[in-house]
């Protein structure tokens, strides 16, 4: 039973957090599918202004996740950081189902929600604060099972969300579903997430914000930034991608989309777990290698799918890859500055903003040149690209994370 359920995950901490991210999952499981229709459809905004929202809100939440996490290891604890992420997010979601205008619409995702949104790191530097004296095996493992329970949310809650909403003529209750599950999750928070004295992890030296910034951008962290967000890349280009090859070169409806998402969602909470227990034995840089390197295949063979059947038959692959992708580069992250768990965690959400700009060229390029099918071989490149350029830095030992192979 031990081998199914790993001790690690037997740690309260550690437990309550990924009840915890469930919780945080669910309120973008529940809005981010109609979060357009909301903003352009029912509340009048541009696309060009829906765009600029959309790169702003990201941008917003590097800053304020960078922020949070340094605040959080200068105060030695993060649960009042994430007592008042929350409050944002009910703010947040809940202004825009109250009051639905355009104004608010944009002040929300400018300000509450980004704030919001930087619970994801400030959860995973939470858990690695918990791990303090486990081996490095059982981070990478705890860290792929508060990462799957993200996967599960985005599984369970969009059909759950869109049978409630079945019939109705506007999207918005979304916004007030989002808004009681942050509630849920401040209550999480509050009454099951085991409190801890600011001693244990409040003995680093403090840095300013500017400090903190400084250290995030430097020369050997954004190398590392770079390869991982290269690799990261891969998984915004398929969300766009798929949807358009699958109705387009491959002459499928938009319900294959649906279908397809699911399934790969299902195969990567399953894949998590196991590539945490490959990542155990054969090495952290190895099994992220592994994994781009399936996920690349998939992304090819994406490119010459013709048939529906051909998107069915890759969602093993891109199940298999996606689930190394989203769950090893967390821990790598972290590792990239392992004595400060809230900035170290912060680098998730900066992984986010690159890997989505990194997406945005490579599709803006590859459509321009290439087509649709042309610009999924390139995003392949694009993810082999990335673990090269990792190796490389692992070979030179520039600042490279410890490695579960140097033990």
């Amino acid at each position: 039973m031990s081998r199914l359920f790993p001790d690690v995950f037997r740690n309260p901490a550690i437990r309550a957090s990924m009840i915890a991210i469930f919780t945080f999952g669910m309120a973008g499981a529940m809005t981010a599918p109609y979060r357009s229709i909301v903003g352009i459809r029912e509340l009048g905004l541009s696309d060009g202004l829906y765009s600029f929202l959309a790169f702003a809100s990201a941008a917003v939440n590097v800053v304020i996740s960078v922020l949070l996490g340094n605040l959080a290891d200068r105060l030695g604890e993060y649960r009042s950081a994430m007592i008042g992420a929350c409050i944002f997010g009910i703010a947040g979601y809940g202004m825009v189902y109250a009051f639905p205008s355009a104004p608010l619409f944009v002040i929300s995702a400018l300000l509450p929600l980004p704030i919001y949104g930087a619970l994801n790191s400030l959860l995973f530097a939470n858990a690695r604060a918990a791990m303090q004296g486990m081996s490095r095996d059982d981070m990478v493992t705890a860290n792929s099972g508060v990462r799957a329970m993200i996967s599960l949310s985005w599984v369970l809650i969009p059909g759950i969300t869109g049978l409630l909403l079945s019939g109705a003529s506007s999207m918005l209750p979304a916004y007030l579903f989002a808004a009681i599950s942050c509630l849920l999750c401040q209550s999480i928070i509050l009454f099951a997430l085991p409190k801890r004295a600011a001693t244990e992890i409040a003995t680093i030296d403090h840095l300013s914000y500017f400090g903190a910034l400084r250290r995030v951008i430097s020369p050997r962290i954004s190398a590392h930034i770079i390869g991982v967000a290269l690799i990261t890349s891969t998984l915004h280009l398929n969300d766009a991608l798929l949807p358009l090859i699958a109705t387009g070169a491959a002459h499928g409806a938009l319900s294959d989309v649906g279908i397809l998402v699911g399934i790969v969602a299902l195969l990567e909470i399953v894949f998590i777990i196991v590539w945490s227990r490959i990542a155990r034995d054969a090495g952290q840089m190895t099994a992220l290698a592994a994994g781009t390197i399936v996920y690349a295949a998939f992304l090819g063979l994406l490119g010459f799918a013709s048939q529906p059947w051909h998107l069915y038959a890759l969602t093993l692959l891109a199940g298999i890859g996606a689930a190394a992708i989203i769950s090893i580069p967390i821990t790598y992250l972290q590792d990239l500055i392992a004595d400060r768990p809230g900035l170290g965690s912060a680098l998730i959400s900066v992984n986010i903003f690159a890997s989505a700009g990194i997406g945005a060229l490579v599709f803006a390029a590859g459509t321009a040149t290439a087509g649709y099918s042309g610009t999924a071989v390139l995003s392949a490149f694009t993810g082999l690209s990335g673990i090269t350029i990792l190796g490389l830095l692992q070979r030179r030992n520039a600042v490279a994370p410890v490695d579960a192979e140097v033990r």
